[in-house]
Order: C-alpha cells, then structure tokens, then sequence
C-alpha cells in the first residue's frame, strides 16, 4: 500500500505501540486518527505530528463502547473522507494466578482485548468493504501462540484476536481485497506490565528485564510499516516478532 495520503486509525495511540506506530505512519505521510481514552497524551502525541508535518486527529474512545466506538469512526470519516488502515492496538493486560479469582479483571480482559477489537474492526469493515480495500492490523501477542502460568485469560484474550485475525484474512481478503495481519510481539518497554495488580507477577516481570532486551514501541512500530508497504497482492498475515535474547 502507498501510504502518502493514507488514513489509519489506531486504537491505544496514548502510549507505546499505538504512539510509535502513529508517529511512524505520520512520517510516511498518513493521516492518522489518534484513538485513546486519555486526550491529554493524545495531545502530546499531536503535537509532536505537527511538527514533523505530519497531519492527525484527535478522537476520543473507549473501545468498549460501541457507541464511542461509532462516534470515533464517524469523526474520522467526516474528517478525513475514508479509512485504509486500521490497527487494533489497545488492549490491557492483569496477570494473576486462577485459584485467586480475580473475576472482575478476567471480564475487563474481555471487554477490551476482544470485544473492543470487534466493536472497531465492525465499525471499520462498513468503510472497508465499500471501497473494497484497506488493510487491518490486529495486535496479538506472544501469549497468542504460546502459554505461560499466570497469564491463563490474558492468553486467552490474545489466542482469540489471533484466531480472529486468521479467519477475518480467509473471509475478507479474496472478496473485498481487505488485508489482514496478526502481529504477535514478545517482550516490548511499554505500560502494558503495569496494569497488574498481583505483586508477585509484577516483581517477576520486573525481574525479566534483567534477563533480555526487551523491544522498543518504534521497533514494532516499523514491522507494522513493513506490512503495511508490502506489494497489494502479498498479504502477511502473521508477524512473530521477539527480543533475540528472549527464551520463552
């Protein structure tokens, strides 16, 4: 895809993946919606777009939410006229064992990580369809492949985005010449880990950046503009991408 004068939308734009990969679609001369409940980071992020000469916008959302989520979506179209891409990248992550019942972070797990990637990729298909092109980048994560003690829902969540994200390429991509793409990193410096209300896991995954180099935001960030420029009749639909050094 060319993406001068492209228009992307990225969930979870406040921090991390969703930040970089923003600054890095507005360094290729996208326009990009910038979707986050916390606007005064989305204002920052603005700024540092402008200045680049990049171009964006601001929209508040909360993913939960279909209605927020429709409101966001029209914004951008009535801002920007289409969408072309698409990156799921918000999501929440609260480790704990299973015996300690912590029911109410399992559904918020849920909500976000999945029904949140259905509410915008729903809302984002009505657009997609009808131009019958676009490309839809789904942040998985490692825990979409593989399975650690402690993390019992939150791979869960991400097994489903993957699964998702496989399915959504069968369907949409031979009929609306939609591209679909999983990405699945493992150990990236972002605010992920800090979700967690466990001490215990929170010291074990402060420990693990004593073990391994863990991935800057803007290293996913340039894998997803990888994808994204890739020849239009090639589809990579599944990127696995971890620290060197990371052993599990």
């Amino acid at each position: 895809m060319e993406l001068q004068g492209a228009v992307a939308l990225v969930t979870g734009a406040s921090s991390g993946i969703g930040a970089a990969t923003a600054l890095a679609l507005a360094a290729k001369g996208a326009k990009v919606g910038l979707a986050a409940r916390r606007t005064g980071r989305l204002q920052e992020l603005q700024q540092k777009i402008n200045e680049m000469g990049g171009e964006s916008l601001i929209i508040t959302m909360d993913i939960v939410s279909k209605d927020s989520v429709q409101k966001g979506m029209d914004h951008l179209i009535d801002a920007f006229g289409k969408i072309d891409i698409l990156v799921n990248n918000a999501g929440i992550m609260l480790v704990s064992d299973v015996e300690r019942l912590k029911t109410e972070e399992w559904e918020r797990m849920i909500d976000v990580n999945i029904k949140g990637v259905l509410n915008v990729t729903a809302s984002a298909l009505t657009h997609l369809m009808k131009q019958q092109s676009g490309h839809i980048i789904n942040i998985s994560s490692i825990a979409g492949r593989k399975l650690f003690k402690g993390y019992s829902v939150y791979c869960a969540t991400k097994h489903a985005v993957s699964a998702f994200s496989d399915i959504l390429r069968m369907e949409i991509a031979p009929s609306h010449n939609i591209r679909v793409t999983s990405i699945q990193p493992g150990a990236v410096e972002t605010e992920l880990s800090q979700h967690t209300t466990d001490e215990k896991y929170k010291a074990g995954m402060q420990a693990n950046r004593g073990h391994m180099t863990f991935l800057a935001p803007a290293e996913i960030a340039n894998s997803i503009i990888f994808v994204l420029e890739a020849p239009n009749h090639v589809d990579v639909s599944e990127l696995f991408i971890l620290p060197a050094d990371q052993a599990w």
